[in-house]
């Protein structure tokens, strides 16, 4: 699978500065900020919710988990997981799991993570398992408009791990 036309189409029309980065296919968040080379909260993953009959987007970092409770009271009625099966075809150009976090070129509200908000620059895969892509934060946010908010906590690490 290449890259969303799309997304390129998006960034280069934006005239924002961004780099294209390879790494071996990996599927979670943690692992492809290992591949990449990229520290947890730089690294922007993304997570379908939905709320009544809608899907939206979550953007969170790589170390952080969504929290139902918090996002539900940014999005302002409750929230739940999204199934991959319900929202697999808003996402036609994409590989499952490595949608990029642009709702706005697939019709989906985005929301982010105050976290990621203040990062300097972010990292998120390309709509492929081996491809990402890097750019200042200020850029995306002008790009995509989302709605900052507390929407996640961090991940705890395992004890004895």
């Amino acid at each position: 699978m290449k890259i969303p036309k799309r997304l390129i189409d998006c960034l280069d029309q934006n005239k924002v500065r961004y780099e294209v980065l390879q790494h071996p296919e990996a599927v979670t968040a943690q692992r492809i900020a290992q591949a990449e080379h990229v520290k947890g909260g730089h690294h922007a993953k993304v997570v379908l919710v939905k709320a009544g009959n809608d899907h939206v987007m979550t953007v969170l970092p790589a170390d952080h988990q969504i929290d139902l409770e918090k996002t539900s009271r940014a999005i302002g009625q409750p929230a739940a997981l999204d199934r991959e099966k319900e929202f697999k075809s808003l996402f036609p150009d994409c590989a499952v799991g490595a949608m990029p976090p642009l709702g706005n070129l697939y019709g989906v509200p985005t929301y982010v993570d105050k976290r990621l908000a203040e990062q300097d620059y972010i990292v998120f895969e390309a709509g492929t398992h081996s491809d990402a892509i890097k750019m200042n934060y200020s850029d995306y946010e002008e790009i995509v408009q989302p709605r900052v908010a507390d929407l996640a906590v961090k991940i705890q690490p395992m004890k004895g791990a």
